[in-house]
């Protein structure tokens, strides 16, 4: 990159940092921290919650499956869609006026309000596990996009250096902070790909005709995918809509029920179709510049890591200036979805799990401190497991898998089913996140080398087991209550 770019780049970041260190000097207790003092509007959340669904690592992650599939990789976003809006209709009207009526932080606190204190610290467990995975996928989003852009910078030194700012903005500047860099940050990246990036890598690569002539014709298809497929993105994307602590810190944070279903709406209809074939097309133009040889050193395109496309693309084609806003709009969106995870990951600990152990009630001065020290603490800790992970989509989705296996049932359970039992969520959290991570660790193999069938989610086994561990101890459970009712 050039000096100039460098100047832009350098120039962006310590902007975000600045907004982390106003927001520090305005945060005066833990509700602003966690939930932005509660009187948030719906396009600043809006824009915060697609900023934080899509990303840097699905904005990455979609470039590699326009690389490798085509346009049909939009439809992993689509789901995205349809979980927004779904939650909007039957989940927020339930979540927001408790959140509400009881100063809610977390979405482990909605188990200690329908089921008890134990059910709802292994939900904080499970959550702050998955959301720092999340973290560690955001923050390798960036150290790809900045060693495949930035002449001599090793992905370890671009782990670190991503990291500290996404870490040290964070921790200073709490929810709010995280929300207004996030609404800079969108429209960063929207302006960036839509004046810059797609217009400039369309004439690069030839125009349509050499796309056409170049990518074979199911490239060009939105039926470039199998049932399986669709099938695995849904059972992984859909449900965490239901249970991301990102997601309800946002229904927590805005004004009213209204603005949290107008926000969850606009969310919904930026990433698909908008974010998702804006996503997808680069990643496509990336292929057409690596089979024609654009790209430096690489001489096979179906070799290279399909990931690394899109910023390859940026670095080779971009020039100096544009190059700078290029990249920060990318970076804007992998910071937008690593502070959020982070101050998820921060919230479940502080609030579910340290709090429920603490023997003394600490001062709201005591607790914002602790919060940042925690959110400090975990992002190191991100940075550290992103060091030993090498594909950002893949990171993601497990991520997701651990946490919906787990926590989606029993959420359903407590809003939507009277017999739900306290015992049967936990035993249904315990082994459908279990399942989910052995057949993860595994790949899909059970004891005596028994496999299962390899095109299908361990997402899908891990639901499966959690769902029949749930309806049959709750309604143990429910039968024994009410024979000991009609005995009495």
């Amino acid at each position: 990159m050039h000096a100039v770019d460098y100047i832009i780049f350098v120039v962006y970041m310590l902007a975000m940092l600045g907004v982390g260190l106003y927001f520090y000097k305005k945060n005066k207790s833990s509700v602003d921290f966690y939930v932005s003092g509660r009187n948030m509007n719906s396009w600043h959340i809006g824009l915060s919650v697609v900023a934080t669904d899509v990303g840097g690592g699905f904005s990455i992650g979609l470039g590699g499956l326009g690389f490798t599939m085509g346009l049909s990789g939009s439809w992993m976003l689509f789901t995205g869609l349809i979980g927004a809006w779904l939650s909007a209709v039957f989940l927020i009207p339930k979540v927001s006026k408790l959140g509400h009526m009881h100063k809610f932080f977390t979405f482990p606190q909605i188990f200690n309000h329908y089921y008890n204190a134990k059910v709802a610290l292994l939900a904080g467990i499970i959550s702050a596990i998955g959301y720092i995975g999340f973290t560690s996928s955001q923050v390798l989003a960036g150290a790809k996009l900045a060693s495949a852009t930035i002449n001599g910078l090793s992905l370890q030194t671009a782990l670190i250096v991503m990291g500290i700012i996404a870490v040290v903005y964070t921790a200073i500047g709490g929810l709010k902070a995280v929300i207004y860099t996030d609404t800079i940050q969108w429209i960063i990246l929207i302006a960036g790909l839509v004046f810059i990036g797609i217009p400039i890598a369309y004439n690069a690569v030839g125009g349509y005709d050499v796309i056409k002539a170049t990518l074979a014709p199911e490239y060009l298809s939105l039926t470039n995918v199998s049932w399986h497929q669709l099938l695995n993105w849904s059972v992984t994307i859909i449900p965490i809509w239901f249970i991301g602590m990102t997601l309800y810190q946002r229904i927590y944070a805005c004004k009213d029920e209204k603005e949290a279903k107008k926000a969850w709406f606009i969310a919904g209809f930026f990433e698909w179709p908008i974010m998702a074939f804006m996503g997808v097309i680069l990643g496509m133009l990336a292929k057409v510049a690596a089979t024609q040889g654009m790209f430096e050193g690489i001489t096979d395109a179906a070799s290279m890591d399909s990931e690394m496309g899109l910023p390859i693309l940026l670095s080779t084609i971009l020039p100096i200036g544009l190059m700078g806003l290029m990249l920060s709009s990318y970076f804007s969106a992998i910071l937008s979805t690593a502070d959020s995870c982070l101050m998820a990951a921060s919230g479940n600990i502080v609030t579910d799990i340290i709090s429920k152990f603490s023997k003394k009630e600490l001062s709201e001065k005591k607790m914002l401190q602790l919060s940042q020290i925690v959110t400090l603490s975990v992002g190191v800790f991100a940075i550290l497991l992103a060091s030993q992970m090498q594909n950002v989509l893949e990171l993601m989705l497990y991520s997701y898998a651990f946490m919906v296996s787990g926590l989606f049932v029993p959420v359903l359970g407590a809003l939507f089913w009277k017999k739900s039992n306290p015992t049967a969520a936990f035993w249904s959290m315990l082994f459908g996140g279990g399942t989910t991570i052995y057949l993860i660790l595994s790949e899909n193999r059970l004891p005596f080398n028994i496999s299962l069938p390899k095109n299908l989610d361990a997402n899908i086994f891990g639901i499966s087991v959690s769902l029949i561990l749930f309806i049959s101890i709750s309604n143990y459970y429910y039968k024994k209550t009410t024979n000991g009712i009609q005995n009495n």
